[in-house]
């Protein structure tokens, strides 16, 4: 796996007001960790860092980073990003982790998943490609790290899906993640499931009733009418008979 130079400054700004005033002038804070060594704060030009995540989008990169004060340079290490923080309303990097590495022992990372290739089944009306998992773990030595997992979904039809089980990995990187978890499957949204599944059975005649009304009912209900009319008579012959003239 590629490294890729970054260069950082100590950083003595700690209090908000100050780390505010940082950010205003370009810079990101962050701080160095892992290892033997202590955590280190530092900084780095915000031009820089978003300049290497536009040419690496979506890839693991492994950071050969140099720390230098005044200058001079004061150390250097092999680092992974291993939080990135943005402002919720400017979507900039606010802060950033970087954690130490050692080249020689093995460690674990997420993998970012991309998909190469239109999927056969999207031919079919209402038919998406669904994302179960956008990234993956995986367990190598750094230099195996892959920038990341390409899966060509080119033959996948609907209802049928990849799973973790039938990705193909690099030499020497493994995985602990479930075999049978799903990355990627074509589907019908569930608006177009639901009719599709109730006119097997059900809503073909429930239609039909609503359009067209049976010629049985009708004439049941032309029977009906007579019935209701012949009960008024009936009903004018409960009154008591009129008083004869005298």
């Amino acid at each position: 796996m590629e490294q890729i130079k970054l260069e950082v400054q100590l950083r003595k700004e700690a209090g908000s007001s100050e780390v505010k005033e940082l950010r205003r002038a370009g810079f990101i804070p962050g701080v160095v960790y892992g290892g033997a060594d202590k955590p280190v704060s530092i900084k780095l030009m915000r031009k820089d860092f978003d300049g290497i995540m536009r040419h690496h989008h979506g890839e693991s990169i492994l950071f050969q980073v140099e720390i230098s004060d005044n200058g001079k340079k004061v150390g250097e290490c092999i680092a992974l990003t291993k939080e990135t923080y943005y402002n919720p309303v400017t979507d900039f990097v606010d802060h950033i982790d970087l954690q130490r590495i050692s080249m020689d022992k093995e460690i674990t990372f997420r993998v970012a998943i991309h998909v190469k290739g239109e999927a056969i089944g999207l031919k079919k009306p209402g038919a998406t490609l669904e994302h179960g998992l956008r990234d993956l773990e995986v367990i190598c030595l750094p230099k195996d790290i892959p920038q990341s997992i390409v899966i060509d979904v080119t033959n996948l039809d609907t209802h049928h899906a990849i799973h973790v089980s039938d990705l193909a990995l690099p030499s020497g990187v493994r995985t602990k993640m479930d075999p049978g978890a799903v990355v990627v499957a074509v589907v019908f949204s569930t608006r177009e499931e639901a009719p599709a599944a109730a006119g097997e059975e059900a809503a073909a005649p429930t239609l039909e009733v609503l359009k067209e009304k049976p010629k049985d009912a009708a004439d049941a209900a032309g029977a009906a009418k007579p019935a209701a009319g012949a009960a008024k008579p009936a009903a004018g012959a409960a009154k008591p008979a009129a008083p004869a003239k005298k």
